[in-house]
């Protein structure tokens, strides 16, 4: 078995950013009573749609790194990329939930997180 401990570690790192996001809708659901939607509340929308969008980037992202680091990418590499992945998924949940108000977090966040996918992707394509 092939062990990846750069990949596994930021796997772990965002898991654990994934279940404090779950936990905290699970919480709000749970206050007020709504087992489906965001109950017209557009602010707990947003945290629904951050907690989707974590989940529609991150599996991927870290797909792709996982096959870098079976190939023998530099650890250097493998590192930038899971740094732009986490740096990316807290800037832009922190913009969605009011945390840091200007945009242009969510913006650094979606370009940190697409550009660690796409360099990812292309690595892989081009076989290094």
């Amino acid at each position: 078995m092939y062990a990846a401990p750069i990949t596994s570690m930021y796997a772990a790192l965002l898991g654990i950013m994934f279940t404090a996001i779950t936990l905290r809708i699970a919480l709000i659901r749970n206050v007020r009573s709504l087992s489906m939607g965001h109950g017209g509340d557009l602010d707990f929308e947003k945290l629904i749609r951050g907690q989707a969008n974590f989940t529609e980037t991150v599996p991927i992202a870290l797909i792709l790194i996982y096959l870098l680091e079976h190939q023998g990418t530099a650890a250097v590499t493998l590192h930038t990329l899971g740094i732009a992945l986490l740096l990316g998924r807290i800037s832009h949940y922190l913009q969605l939930t009011g945390a840091l108000q200007h945009i242009i977090f969510r913006v650094i966040g979606m370009v940190l997180t697409l550009s660690a996918i796409l360099i990812a992707s292309t690595r892989l394509l081009l076989g290094y």
